[in-house]
């Protein structure tokens, strides 16, 4: 790492893990995100991602999106390859998330008032911002799929603080449209008409089978279907007074990946695979499918659950 010099050290904590709240949209669940605002483009950024340059000049108006989305500041510098690429990794994991999360990205060593703002004593330093308050993230690399956990517990306490809408890919213009059956489920959903939903998603599928958003994002219904009508509390206290309880069991995995904690979703369902048998056991491994359909094929979480419900299996 390089050092910032006469900088107080501060020490990275995870973000706290509360209840999750299901979001209101499939759209803001998972991949598949429907911007409702844009940051203004910067000089530099990729084109359809959500990687913002950031200087001195505009740090305040990026870091007012933070009431809209979490802004998350990862500071780097080019004298320290690691820093860079470590950037890097963080665009790409911030991408899947569809626009719910900014990363705004910070060369400290050309702006070093913005390194100063966040008491950064080395690169790579990553803070978020959940309506304008800071929340410490990193002080060195981490791997990718932890960087996705500390991300998706940064999600979950944006919705514990009302903090819930998406932004435009930084560059990338107006948002594409959406085939007609699609944007018909959307507006159901944004009007909490989830069935609606349902239909028009199957609609699309019968009139193209080779529909894969729309199977995707069924799936993702499906979830919805699922968990809304639970009361999270009662369904976790059920699933741990009866472990071998198999509907009790799929009732808080569907609660785990709709709140964002995959990994804790899918290692209790793979545990539950295991202790079972003959039906039950299909059913677990069905569930288990359907839910790598909600996350998507290519997250590492599912790559790594699909390795291990194989192994499982056989």
């Amino acid at each position: 790492m390089n050092e910032f010099p006469h900088q107080p050290r501060r020490t990275a904590e995870p973000a706290a893990r509360p209840e999750p709240q299901l979001p209101s949209s499939v759209r803001g669940a998972v991949d598949l995100g429907a911007p409702d605002g844009a940051p203004t483009p910067p000089a530099e950024g990729r084109a359809g991602g959500y990687r913002r340059e950031v200087t001195a000049a505009d740090v305040q108006e990026v870091a007012q999106l933070s009431t809209r989305v979490p802004v998350v500041f990862a500071l780097w510098a080019r004298l320290s390859q690691q820093s860079v690429d470590f950037a890097d990794t963080l665009e790409q994991v911030v991408d899947r998330y569809g626009g719910r999360i900014l990363l705004a990205s910070v060369d400290a060593e050309a702006a070093p008032e913005i390194a100063q703002m966040f008491q950064a004593q080395s690169v790579p330093t990553v803070v978020a911002l959940l309506g304008g308050r800071p929340v410490p993230l990193f002080n060195s690399t981490v791997p990718p799929e932890q960087v996705a956990q500390y991300l998706d517990e940064l999600l979950a306490l944006a919705e514990q603080n009302g903090i819930t809408g998406t932004v435009e890919p930084v560059g990338g213009g107006e948002p594409e449209k959406l085939p007609p059956l699609h944007q018909e489920a959307v507006d159901a959903l944004e009007a909490g008409d989830v069935d609606a939903a349902e239909a028009a998603y199957r609609r699309a599928i019968a009139e193209n089978p080779g529909d894969r958003e729309a199977k995707l994002a069924l799936a993702q219904v499906h979830l919805l279907q699922r968990v809304l009508p639970l009361d999270a509390a009662s369904a976790r206290a059920e699933a741990a007074a009866a472990p071998e309880d198999v509907a009790a069991q799929l009732r808080v995995a569907d609660l785990d990946v709709s709140g964002g904690h995959v990994e804790d979703g899918f290692r209790r369902l793979l545990d539950l695979l295991r202790r079972t048998a003959g039906e039950e056991r299909d059913a677990v491994r069905r569930r288990l499918l359907e839910l790598f359909d909600v996350v998507g094929a290519e997250d590492p979480r599912v790559v790594t659950a699909r390795g291990a419900l194989m192994r499982a299996l056989f």
